[in-house]
């Protein structure tokens, strides 16, 4: 059940480590258990692994990639997991011929990761058009925590957790017994859309904006967030 008192377990988006959930994690454990997962797996069938032994009991909490994880943990055993809080995600790619594009773009991707330099790698990274928003600060904070990942290991969760393979579970959506909280940045006006596609589709479905944030509404709002997260678990 909900309450006040909750374990919560973070998970991290692509290309992050547990360090990236710090600053949400330092204002929620004021009221609950917080844990941010430390993935040590690189496969998509791996970190469900990690995500059901260390979220039994837990809400889960997930950025972009670490929210579809989060929201599939869910779906496969409803029962360890007392609730579910994404953001920036989405349940998938429903449309076949875009799902196929975003695989082959995504393959292309992971294969000139796996022979480049972590740095270079990072670089590219930090121009994507999504994260146009994020103060120079910002993207700062989080280089070392990127820096630190590993080429390969990038490159097979690409290839095995990508929005692309990963076939979408917007039907299963409506089955979910925990409830959902879909969160956005309001400047990240596509997951804001799924966000509320999202919450309207769950049966217990809630949906929030955060505001002056875009796809990464944690790190660049994490008060916000935190509010909001607050907001859903004493409700």
């Amino acid at each position: 059940m909900i309450g006040r008192a909750m374990r919560i377990l973070l998970i991290p988006g692509f290309m992050q480590g547990a360090g990236a959930w710090a600053p949400v994690a330092a204002l929620l454990e004021a009221e609950h258990e917080v844990t941010a997962l430390e993935h040590r797996e690189h496969t998509y069938e791996g970190r469900l692994g990690e995500i059901a032994d260390a979220g039994a009991g837990a809400v889960l909490g997930g950025y972009s990639l670490g929210g579809r994880l989060a929201l599939r943990a869910a779906l496969r055993a409803p029962e360890r997991h007392a609730a579910v809080i994404t953001v920036g995600s989405s349940p998938g790619i429903e449309e076949p011929e875009a799902r196929s594009a975003r695989a082959s773009a995504d393959d292309r991707l992971a294969g000139w990761m796996e022979t480049s330099r972590i740095e270079d790698i990072v670089s590219v990274w930090e121009r994507q058009p999504l994260f146009a928003d994020q103060t120079d600060a910002l993207v700062d904070d989080q280089r070392a925590g990127r820096l630190a990942q590993d080429p390969r290991s990038l490159a097979l969760l690409l290839r095995t957790a990508g929005q692309g393979v990963l076939a979408p579970v917007w039907h299963e959506l409506e089955t979910l017994r925990p409830p959902l909280l879909a969160l956005a940045g309001a400047r990240d006006e596509m997951y804001a859309r799924v966000a509320e596609r999202m919450a309207g589709t769950a049966p217990a479905g809630r949906m929030a904006l955060v505001e002056d944030a875009g796809h990464a509404a944690h790190l660049q709002q994490p008060e916000a967030f935190a509010r909001q997260v607050s907001s859903f678990l004493a409700g």
